[in-house]
């Protein structure tokens, strides 16, 4: 999706919920889509530089994930990444590194998709769930941390 396209979507979400799609906010949905997996607060601080003061980021943060577009995701030694929704980002799970904490998006290939699919659907059968999506996030080290 390219940047225009990207920021006139999101700011149809935030519009039909009566958000304003401010720069803060822009910058922050920017720098989540050039990451390679999600970010925490601290690393989009760092990648946006001095354009959001570190409470309006945490605010921006707050807004965004109320309104649909970022997901949280809580995980390795406690820090709570963000990311772009699947609805805007497409459906995609993750690899962890257990070492030094990186996080990074990893597509499945649909024949596969099907199959995790599949175990969801079984795994929640045995609790009498009803699954209505699901995240896969692998564990293990990266190439740098191995």
């Amino acid at each position: 999706m390219t940047t225009s396209t990207l920021d006139q979507t999101v700011a149809a979400r935030l519009e039909a919920g009566g958000i304003r799609y401010t720069s803060a906010r822009r910058a922050v949905v920017a720098a989540l889509s050039r990451s390679v997996g999600p970010c925490s607060a601290a690393e989009l601080y760092d990648e946006v530089g001095g354009a959001v003061p570190l409470s309006s980021l945490y605010r921006t943060l707050n807004v965004l994930e109320e309104a649909g577009v970022l997901v949280p995701h809580f995980g390795a030694r406690s820090v709570t990444r963000y990311e772009l929704a699947d609805w805007i980002a497409g459906h995609h799970h993750h690899v962890v590194c257990t070492v030094c904490g990186r996080v990074e998006d990893i597509d499945v290939p649909e024949h596969l998709e099907a199959r995790v699919g599949e175990v969801v659907e079984a795994l929640a059968g045995l609790v009498a769930f009803s699954p209505e999506d699901h995240t896969l996030e692998i564990e293990g080290r990266c190439s740098s941390c191995r």
